[in-house]
């Protein structure tokens, strides 16, 4: 969250560091082991942090958003990615299995309702949480809404950032043969797992570069170098997501079951020149959701440490309490 030329620093709005007070290693099941932490008041109001990706990982960043003298900050690692065990693994590893290890989370912390706060993907899996756990969620707080469409994987996989950044997406595409550029998820799927470290370490950072350049407002185009750890469970995780639609049950399914959340409220965050999530899902999400309520941050991409973005989220945080 360094200080971006000529803009304001995301840190000036966050909240002081906190350290966590409980950190742990919760077997979840199928030979997976996650990595699950608390930190802020054990006595205050109950949020869980949902991170993107899939396969992004949670980071002590994450605990700022959250006044800590007011607000029970709770974090994990999904499958398969940070501190989770076994790293990169898709075996056992969807939508449903993350929905589930929410909720054994909720029940071992002895918690009745919480606040669920997600982005990007994290935003996805928020709403499919409480899409099917709405009596479990007080509010729901989402960031760079996407809601695992085929247009939104034709968006960024299919061209339709390209026309904005067409030297970055060409950097995407030269690896795959052009016989193969037709369906990039599943070209690089092939290459991701292909059982060949080299090739998968390769591919898995060319991935996760073309999304890391579109991140921000004020992208040059040229995405950072991934630590080869990172990059591979990040580019595998969301390849498997993304080719099996999210594990949902048809394209569409989030918009089609909101009528689950209409006693929930929410408040959407959007920037409104995100590349990777474009606003139309956000809007779209608003419109079938009465209690939820948009705010378009005017100079904003799609990453979390935007400064419009963080203000914007630890202005409604703060105003929850």
């Amino acid at each position: 969250m360094n200080k971006i030329l000529g803009h304001k620093s995301a840190v000036q709005y966050l909240h002081p560091p906190v350290e966590p007070y409980d950190s742990r290693m919760m077997d979840v099941g199928d030979g997976h082991v996650i990595y699950m932490e608390q930190s802020g008041n054990p006595d205050g109001i109950p949020v869980v942090v949902l991170h993107g990706g899939p396969g992004g990982g949670c980071s002590p960043a994450m605990r700022r958003y959250f006044d800590p003298l007011r607000y029970r900050i709770i974090l994990f690692d999904q499958r398969g990615c940070g501190r989770s065990r076994p790293h990169a693994s898709v075996e056992a590893n969807t939508t449903w299995h993350l929905v589930a290890d929410i909720e054994q989370i909720r029940r071992e912390l002895g918690i009745e309702s919480w606040i669920v706060f997600g982005g990007s993907w994290g935003a996805t899996l928020s709403l499919i949480y409480g899409i099917t756990h709405p009596d479990r969620c007080r509010h729901l707080v989402l960031r760079g809404v996407f809601t695992m469409t085929q247009g939104e994987l034709d968006w960024f996989y299919g061209g339709g950032a390209s026309r904005f950044w067409p030297e970055t997406w060409q950097r995407f595409v030269q690896i795959i043969p052009e016989g193969e550029r037709g369906d990039l998820i599943a070209a690089y799927h092939r290459r991701l797992f292909s059982n060949d470290p080299r090739t998968e370490t390769t591919y898995a950072k060319a991935w996760s570069a073309w999304e890391n350049a579109l991140a921000t407002v004020h992208s040059t185009g040229v995405g950072s170098d991934c630590a080869a750890e990172y990059a591979r469970a990040f580019a595998r995780l969301e390849n498997h997501y993304f080719i099996n639609g999210g594990f949902l049950d048809h394209d569409g399914w989030i918009l089609a079951n909101m009528a689950a959340l209409s006693d929930v409220p929410g408040t959407i965050i959007q920037g409104r020149y995100d590349m990777i999530c474009p606003p139309s899902s956000a809007y779209a999400l608003a419109e079938a959701w009465p209690r939820a309520r948009l705010h378009m941050v005017p100079v904003a991409g799609h990453a979390l440490s935007e400064p419009g973005i963080s203000e914007a989220l630890v202005r409604v945080m703060d105003r929850m309490v």
